[in-house]
């Protein structure tokens, strides 16, 4: 699936024999040689991947929208959802419909206290032993480390995890940060289970 993905995604970006991406997609189209020699690989900052990322804040209760956000909200400190426990923040950007990720969402754990994030993962069924014993390896197995369950209605993987057990998490980053570091995660489980496959 990333494959194909990221054979799509430079087929429609490539202007000019140059192609803009970001390190995680560089590094993956350089490794499985996805891009002619003579295309010309501009590796863009991280700060911009999630401009163009729909956002809302809604009520934990009651799902209500609280409200649309722009990416300037992005720049809020992720301690904004410690302080704000009542609210969850969704997200939709292409990047992670590049990766097969669905309807993320983060909010703080009512009973652990933790940063989790929410969403359904594009993986078939019989994916689940590999998602489940990469999820095991990689997370810091603190409290709360993660739960993962097929969804045959969807066909997806719903998964959830604390963000405080990726390696790399810390208290004082931006939810931008949060972002890109639950991007990376992902990115690197699907790259780790399709190569694996």
């Amino acid at each position: 699936m990333l494959k194909k993905q990221m054979e799509y995604y430079i087929s429609k970006s490539v202007i000019e024999k140059k192609v803009e991406l970001f390190k995680e997609e560089k590094d993956y189209v350089v490794k499985h040689k996805l891009i002619a020699d003579d295309i010309i690989i501009v590796e863009k900052e991280n700060e911009s991947r999630f401009t163009d990322a729909y956002m809302e804040r809604s009520n934990k209760e009651s799902e209500e929208l609280i409200s649309e956000e722009n990416s300037a909200f992005l720049s809020q400190p992720i301690e904004y959802l410690q302080k704000n426990k009542d609210e969850f923040l969704y997200f939709e950007s292409q990047w992670f419909e590049l990766i097969g990720v669905e309807a993320l969402s983060l909010e703080v754990d009512d009973v652990f206290g933790t940063y989790n994030a929410m969403f359904g993962l594009k993986f078939q069924k019989k994916m689940g032993e590999a998602l489940k014993t990469y999820l095991t390896k990689e997370l810091q197995e603190g409290i709360g480390s993660f739960s993962l369950m097929f969804n045959q209605g969807d066909g997806l993987w719903d998964v959830n995890f604390a963000l405080d057990n990726i390696k790399g998490f810390r208290e004082d980053m931006s939810l931008e940060e949060a972002f890109n570091l639950v991007y990376h995660f992902l990115f690197i489980l699907v790259q780790t289970i399709e190569e694996n496959m």
